[in-house]
């Protein structure tokens, strides 16, 4: 409790002591974090203390409880920190909530079992006044501590995930999943995180490289927590959380290079069964009617797997972490559903044809068994694909707000502010803001 009364008294220890002005917020989670609770809540007022002599920055401390039993709030309040409950359960709830409340211009997170040091959040901070939008804490250029971090975290998942996060979004980051964080205010708000779980630490690296947010890093500390029970944290269970949602989050690697895989394959194929038929070669195609059932199919399931990457692309624009490319400005006046439902159309008569072709053939020669199924198999697909193209621009055009041109322009959420400037534009104040943050 001596505790609690000594912040209490600072001069910057809550918001309701100067409602007018808040500079930094520092949020922390918490789901019965009775033990370490106020050790974490002292090493915070220390940092917004330091940051108030070195910085000039006064500040608050929010506790967003996801539901303690264990008395966390009660401890929150007596060590002076605000505490907003939070109904909704998860990692990412609860810190949502928390920085939705917070009255800072710079939002600083970080967990509340005493893995890290809130001090080191100063250096954060100067960095996004420097302008960064966000700053992430990095374990593995800073001290991780013996025990701090279990083998299979730090030799597989983090390096792991974060070489995924960085091939399919380009971030460019050292460690994808620090708990130690800070961002200002206006960059959360354009970010619209909706992450309730674990993925909520991927989600906020994925959506600031989406739009553009300068991203740093900085050296942190990961110390042993000091909890008496296992963490929340469940590390396969988690990890598949992460990279399921990396996958939905990048249709490219979800749908674009599966299908580029399969129609390749799928052609290659054709390709060679249609030329041995055609030019009547010496020796017959090595690719028996087996395969060509196979080519016909995954020629199929690549073009719905287009389709999807295409639903995909326009929600995100929707949603307002994705906006438009050059490739898409000069397809705009042809991606629409008419122009679907005609090719679709073409090719379904065309598929028609060529299996009208085949019944000919077969009739022609009283219907004796015909050698190969080639033209029924490209019969067949031409009049799958084309009704897929037909149905799929149904899809688009709902998934576009019921609008028939696919990729015109649109009022995007994403459209204020900086965010939405070129990446050549902020690549070179991104490796500013990295340089200055190693520098510190």
């Amino acid at each position: 409790m001596r505790i609690g009364t000594a912040i209490m008294n600072s001069p910057v220890a809550v918001s309701e002591a100067h409602p007018a002005r808040i500079d930094v917020s520092i949020v922390m989670p918490c789901l019965d974090e009775a033990k370490s609770l106020p050790a974490c809540i002292a090493n915070a007022r220390a940092a917004l203390d330091r940051m108030h002599a070195e910085l000039g920055l006064l500040g608050e401390i929010i506790i967003a409880d996801n539901g303690s039993t264990d008395g966390s709030q009660l401890i929150a309040r007596a060590c002076g920190a605000r505490v907003v409950d939070v109904e909704r359960r998860g990692y990412g709830a609860a810190l949502i909530s928390g920085l939705q409340a917070a009255n800072g211009r710079y939002l600083v997170m970080g967990d509340a079992d005493g893995s890290y040091d809130f001090l080191e959040s100063q250096a954060m901070v100067g960095v996004l006044m420097q302008g960064a939008d966000l700053c992430l804490g990095s374990r593995f250029r800073g001290v991780i501590e013996p025990g701090a971090m279990p083998w299979k975290n730090r030799y597989i998942g983090n390096p792991a995930l974060t070489f995924i996060l960085n091939l399919f979004f380009g971030a460019g980051i050292g460690d994808a999943h620090c708990g130690l964080r800070a961002l200002t205010k206006t960059c959360f708000e354009q970010l619209a995180l909706g992450g309730t779980g674990m993925e909520f630490a991927s989600e906020m690296v994925i959506k600031a490289a989406l739009k553009r947010q300068k991203i740093a890093e900085a050296p942190v500390t990961l110390r042993r927590d000091l909890r008496e029970r296992p963490p929340h944290l469940r590390p396969w269970r988690d990890g598949w959380r992460h990279l399921r949602y990396l996958l939905m989050l990048s249709p490219t690697w979800a749908f674009v290079v599966p299908a580029v895989i399969g129609a390749a394959l799928s052609l290659f194929i054709l390709g060679v069964a249609s030329s041995s038929a055609a030019f009547g070669l010496p020796r017959a195609s090595p690719f028996g009617n087996y395969w060509l059932i196979l080519a016909g199919a995954l020629l199929g399931l690549s073009h719905i797997e287009i389709l999807l990457a295409t639903a995909s692309h326009l929600y995100g624009r929707r949603q307002g972490y994705r906006r438009p490319s050059t490739w898409e400005e000069r397809l705009s006046n042809w991606a629409t559903l008419e122009a679907m439902l005609i090719s679709g159309a073409l090719a379904i008569v065309a598929g028609l044809a060529t299996l009208l072709g085949v019944l000919g053939y077969w009739s022609g020669h009283h219907f004796a068994a015909i050698n190969t199924v080639l033209p029924a198999v490209l019969g067949t697909t031409l009049i799958v694909v084309g009704a897929q193209n037909a149905l799929g621009g149904f899809l688009l055009a709902i998934i576009n707000g019921n609008e028939a041109k696919f990729l015109a322009a649109t009022d995007e959420p994403a459209a204020a502010g900086h965010a939405d400037s070129p990446r050549a534009d902020t690549a070179p104040a991104k490796d500013e803001v990295k340089r200055l943050a190693t520098a510190r």
